[in-house]
């Protein structure tokens, strides 16, 4: 007798090749895609895998957690390795796990980490590319540092919100956000219960304008709810997808 099973899966990738996370129209290559057709090999049924969210293209993950029913009995062991066996060498499975029949990717968390890093140098690297936003520029990290407070709390981040085609909720709280310097890198750390489409890297580009002495006023941009012409978004290929809290 089967009895059917819900299986996380923590997953760690390089987003440089795929567009974006979510499965697409035919021949579109994304990540979920991928793991889906992999676990059908390894499974001999279909799967549909429901993740904490989607990662545009480019975006990194070193945490993405999605979610599957299945009536397979394979052993958590095998099906990690097998999935590490067949999934090409840009995406790895780093664990699986039984969970309760309701836990559910997406809606069961209750927060979220992405890292945004910067290579701050006036020479790019070869080895960042796709990795991390080349920015030449000298930056202010202590102004950055205190302005980034302002953005602490409960908020309607709508100025901070790319256009999106389904209508959102834009109120979110960001629980930590932290600046850290490595050498070069720029690290920005935004842990929040939830993010609207394009909000962290919108965030980044805001706090980057500031740290070169723009007159920005978070607050002000905040209340205005509305995103102001000239908005400078960073790439994608800086941006990390770090944990899912649950």
């Amino acid at each position: 007798m089967t009895f059917l099973r819900n299986i996380k899966l923590t997953i760690e990738y390089d987003g440089s090749c795929y567009r974006g996370w979510q499965t697409q129209r035919l021949g579109i290559k994304t990540v979920q895609k991928t793991i889906e057709d992999t676990l059908e090999k390894i499974l001999c049924e279909k799967v549909k895998l429901i993740a904490s969210g989607r990662t545009d293209s480019g975006v990194h993950a070193l945490g993405q957690v999605a979610n599957f029913k299945t009536n397979s009995s394979i052993p958590k062991y095998k099906l990690l390795y097998a999935l590490n066996s067949l999934l090409p060498k840009d995406i790895v499975v780093k664990k699986v796990e039984d969970v309760d029949m309701d836990f559910h990717s997406r809606f069961s968390a209750i927060s979220k980490i992405y890292r945004y890093t910067i290579l701050n140098s006036k020479i790019r690297s070869p080895f960042l590319n796709k990795r991390a936003f080349f920015y030449p520029y000298p930056l202010d990290i202590n102004l950055m540092r205190r302005e980034a407070k302002k953005l602490l709390g409960r908020h309607n981040f709508l100025a901070f919100q790319n256009s999106d085609k389904v209508k959102r909720d834009s109120i979110r709280r960001i629980k930590k956000i932290r600046i850290l310097k490595e050498g070069n890198l720029i690290h920005i750390d935004i842990e929040a219960d939830g993010f609207v489409y394009g909000m962290v890297r919108n965030i980044v580009g805001v706090l980057l304008q500031i740290g070169r002495k723009k007159p920005i006023n978070i607050e002000e941009l905040l209340k205005s709810k509305i995103k102001p012409s000239g908005y400078f978004k960073v790439p994608a290929e800086g941006l990390y997808l770090v944990k899912v809290n649950y």
